[in-house]
């Protein structure tokens, strides 16, 4: 098969919507949390659609405060604390057929990573309690770096500790920042159309390179294949 353009240098994926399924852990984490403070919880498809955007997010949305409002930074804390309780035995789980998508970056050579607005106290053990540790290639977290994303200095120090140019490489992302980030940092970008969505966002709108409506799409576009 002949390529158009050559093969990434670099693929590297948001973690949560865009590599890892983690809204059942969210949901659960809500749940509790609602129970605590005796109030009804938000819909399964409210939490689905807000855990992009953060856990401050997910407490606006979970407790109707903005983070301003008294008691926010309380109910914020508790969220993260009982997250933080579960990670180990985490309900996430790796996209349908990204494992494959993995495997298939590994057999050409191609170096894959996270860049992620979750912190590392987070992100390190959900990829070791998902096996992925070991062959994710860089990890940057915005401890890492002074300013997140959609800043696009994280997306730079990831080229940069795997030793490729970001315009040979290609960001995945869920979210409007993540496309942002990476058209800033003049990476190739895919927008991951079956992650966490915000509704105030329509994906068309986000100018990234290729919408992609599965991991398979994503394959096929790295490998040039059809994507009709």
């Amino acid at each position: 098969m002949m390529l158009k353009r050559p093969l990434p240098a670099s693929v590297l994926f948001d973690l949560d919507g865009t590599l890892i399924d983690t809204a059942p852990d969210f949901v659960s984490v809500i749940n509790q949390l609602c129970a605590q403070f005796d109030i009804n919880p938000p819909s399964p498809k409210a939490i689905h659609a807000t855990v992009s955007s953060g856990a401050r997010a997910l407490t606006q949305l979970a407790f109707g405060l903005s983070p301003q409002d008294d008691g926010f930074e309380i109910r914020l804390q508790a969220l993260l604390d009982l997250y933080g309780q579960q990670i180990n035995a985490s309900h996430a789980r790796l996209y349908p057929r990204m494992q494959a998508l993995l495997l298939r970056l590994s057999d050409h050579a191609i170096p894959w990573g996270v860049v992620t607005n979750k912190p590392l106290r987070y992100s390190e053990p959900l990829l070791s309690v998902l096996g992925l540790s070991e062959n994710c290639a860089v990890l940057i977290c915005p401890d890492h770096v002074s300013h997140s994303k959609p800043h696009p200095e994280p997306l730079l120090l990831a080229c940069k500790r795997l030793g490729c140019e970001p315009e040979a490489s290609i960001y995945v992302g869920d979210h409007p920042r993540d496309i942002e980030a990476g058209r800033a940092a003049g990476m190739a970008t895919i927008a991951a159309a079956y992650g966490y969505l915000p509704p105030e966002s329509p994906i068309d709108d986000w100018q990234a390179d290729f919408i992609a409506a599965s991991t398979d799409d994503i394959s096929r576009y790295i490998w040039q294949e059809d994507t009709k």
